[in-house]
């Protein structure tokens, strides 16, 4: 690796000695789905709006896995973007052994046009790219200077392309903190021995105490597989942010906030109601953004989308324009076809029989206008029902 972050030597020897994540590899394709690796999905949650369809086959999306660690990742981005070319780096040759193995098992290099898996720095991509979309899950956080990592990605982003980052929250991880710094002051070091006394220490720590019955509660099961458990709580290079850190974070790059790629948790609905909801709602975003911050000390990491350029969403008020729109049924869906299915969130739905009819349509004739596919439904109708299906995440739009 030509270029690199200070932490990389002990980050790189830690995660081949914990290869993560853990999940266990498997013939075939990977389980269920994450919409946020597909980029159809990702560009219609962020932009309301997809590009037309190639004449020839799916959209050729230029992907970066950017820290794909077991390539778990990897293999859902390759599964989720048929067609799509995609490089996929991490600094550990440990993990990218089991990365390796999981897209051979999964035929993942099969979906796409083309997949590389090579051991690089992020910060060593000055000839690749540029990128429509970044991947970057729990990486920059563990960069001795992340703000080098952040501008090392946006580089690579092509404009109008969308980056995908996981950074931790302080909230959330308070417990957390208290447990790495005194395994660091008991010296308890990052390998096996480490993860020994790790366990151990929660299991002396009197059943009453705050960090143990936090872990027993919220993380025992998450960090049931060794590597899992060192990655929490024994890394050796970590850092973390609150709300108003992570929007100066952001504001060193020319890149534009895009949204987070979990709006349900900023949501102070899930946390008010009556009088005092509406004054929460009332507010600027970024001060709603950080009552809920405040309001929630559970929220342990951010996730969400930055975009390379302004990105004007597409409204579908008019119903002209929506009828001229085209449609196609989102991927990241579970159970289809049928009236009740999963939907991208893994929420359960619950479809009448005309939306199945006005999704299938559309899946039939994909280059056909909504307002001329073969339906017996009225233009009012025919928009109403779109804009619902479009709301819960079934139905895509392409101008």
């Amino acid at each position: 690796m030509s270029a690199s972050d200070a932490a990389t030597p002990v980050v790189s020897a830690f995660y081949d000695r914990f290869p993560y994540p853990a999940d266990p590899l498997q013939d075939g394709p990977p389980p269920g789905y994450n919409w946020r690796w597909c980029v159809d999905s990702v560009r219609s949650f962020c932009a309301g709006v997809l590009p037309p369809l190639p004449e020839d086959g799916p959209r050729p999306w230029r992907i970066l896995d950017a820290g794909c660690g077991t390539g778990v990742s990897t293999d859902y981005l390759c599964h989720l973007n048929p067609g799509a070319t995609v490089l996929a780096v991490d600094i550990s040759g440990g993990a990218l052994e089991v990365a390796r193995e999981r897209s051979r098992r999964s035929a993942a290099a099969d979906q796409v046009a083309q997949l590389r898996i090579e051991q690089r720095s992020l910060l060593d991509l000055a000839a690749e790219g540029p990128f429509d979309y970044i991947n970057s899950v729990g990486v920059l956080h563990h960069l001795h200077e992340p703000q080098a990592g952040l501008r090392a990605l946006a580089d690579r982003l092509a404009p109008g392309g969308l980056l995908h980052l996981f950074l931790y929250a302080d909230g959330g991880r308070w417990e957390i903190h208290r447990i790495q710094r005194s395994l660091s002051r008991l010296g308890v070091g990052c390998d096996q021995e480490g993860l020994r006394l790790g366990r151990q220490l929660f299991s002396e720590l009197p059943d009453s105490n705050r960090l143990r019955r936090h872990h027993e509660q919220r993380w025992a099961l998450d960090t049931a597989a060794d590597a899992n458990f060192a990655d929490m709580y024994l890394h050796p290079q970590e850092s973390s942010y609150n709300l108003r850190r992570l929007m100066a974070f952001v504001a060193t790059v020319d890149l534009e906030f895009a949204g987070f790629s979990n709006p349900q948790v900023w949501d102070p609905a899930r946390l008010l109601s009556g009088e005092l909801l509406e004054r929460a709602l009332e507010l600027p975003e970024l001060e709603r953004w950080s009552l809920v911050e405040d309001l929630d000390p559970d929220i342990s990491h951010f996730e969400f989308f930055l975009t390379k350029g302004p990105l004007r969403r597409q409204c579908w008020d008019d119903d002209a324009v929506l009828l001229a729109a085209r449609g196609e049924r989102n991927r990241c869906l579970w159970g289809w076809p049928s009236t009740a299915l999963l939907g991208p969130d893994l929420m359960p739905l619950t479809l009448d029989e005309r939306d199945l009819e006005l999704v299938r349509a559309a899946e039939a004739a994909p280059r056909c206008p909504l307002g001329e596919l073969p339906l017996l439904l009225e233009p009012g109708e025919r928009c109403r029902r779109a804009r619902k299906l479009v709301e819960v995440g079934v139905l895509q739009l392409v101008a």
